[in-house]
């Protein structure tokens, strides 16, 4: 059945587009960072485990940015986390909103990244500072583990933020979340992979093009999932109309070449160069016709 939706549109633009897309890959790159680390076994995958943390601060440091650009001025995203008003100063935190919630979650993830990016970078470098020291042992296990999970976060509650508006599309499923989490988790493995390709053996190469493949499983679940929703909604053709499946096949075959990753235990020759570029397309593709679409 049709649902009735009362929400303006929000117009949003490119930075917000740039921003869940980054955000998508920042949390992944962490949380794949910390799988090698906590699972990899006798320090295996470490090559790819450094890569994964070092592209992790940088990007999320983009993400307040984006932020700032597309709210206009600096002093409102300030705002979002420093109560200003006389008599109330204080932090500026707010648990029924998804925004405030979300702005505080990516700050934290930026402070946790920023300590491991700063340790892992030092500790390549041969350095034995106390960001070193503090990562060394188990306390930087548990540093880790709370980035993971910031990470998982950071990387799915865009599509949650989505999900509780009032906008046609956006409301009409519960799938957002999971989605924007699995493709993103997509994305980072593929970014990582390729920045890690001359420093990683083949074994690590193997496992982080499978784990893509996986997360293009999931993605491909909830792809379905979404259309479902949509369709019981009756908003399916606010996706697929007006150009839009154009990127649908764009987000088809980034899924595919994944998949076919997972079936072949990974990519060789030509494949191999142009899988990790149509994953991340495909992905950003999947996050500007479900932002765009609906405005």
């Amino acid at each position: 059945m049709d649902h009735e939706h009362f929400a303006v549109s929000p117009d949003w633009k490119w930075y917000i587009l740039l921003y869940f897309f980054l955000a998508g890959i920042a949390g992944g790159a962490y949380v794949i960072g910390a799988l090698l680390r906590l699972a990899g076994g006798a320090g295996r995958d470490r090559a790819a485990e450094r890569v994964a943390f070092l592209v992790a601060f940088p990007v999320v440091l983009i993400c307040p940015i984006l932020l700032t650009l597309d709210l206009g001025s600096p002093g409102r995203f300030w705002h979002m986390l420093i109560n200003t008003t006389p008599g109330q100063g204080g932090v500026n935190f707010v648990s029924r909103s998804p925004m405030s919630v979300g702005v505080w979650a990516l700050s934290l993830f930026a402070l946790v990244s920023f300590v491991t990016f700063v340790a892992t970078l030092s500790e390549a470098r041969g350095g034995r500072g106390a960001a070193v020291r503090l990562m060394a042992g188990a306390g930087g296990s548990l540093v880790v583990l709370a980035g993971a999970l910031l990470g998982l976060f950071v990387a799915s509650y865009t599509g949650v933020l989505l999900s509780v508006s009032n906008q046609a599309v956006w409301s009409d499923t519960w799938t957002l979340g999971g989605l924007f989490l699995a493709s993103g988790m997509s994305a980072a493995a593929v970014v990582v992979a390729q920045f890690a390709r001359r420093r990683a053996g083949a074994g690590t190469e193997r496992r982080l093009a499978e784990a893509d493949g996986w997360f293009a499983v999931v993605e491909l679940l909830f792809v379905v999932l979404f259309f479902i929703t949509l369709g019981a909604a009756g908003t399916a053709g606010t996706v697929l109309g007006h150009g839009w499946a154009l990127l649908w096949v764009v987000v088809g075959l980034g899924l595919l070449v994944s998949l076919l990753g997972l079936a072949r235990r990974g990519m060789a020759g030509a494949m191999a160069a142009v899988t990790p570029v149509l994953v991340v397309l495909g992905v950003f593709a999947l996050r500007a016709v479900i932002i765009f679409s609906p405005q």
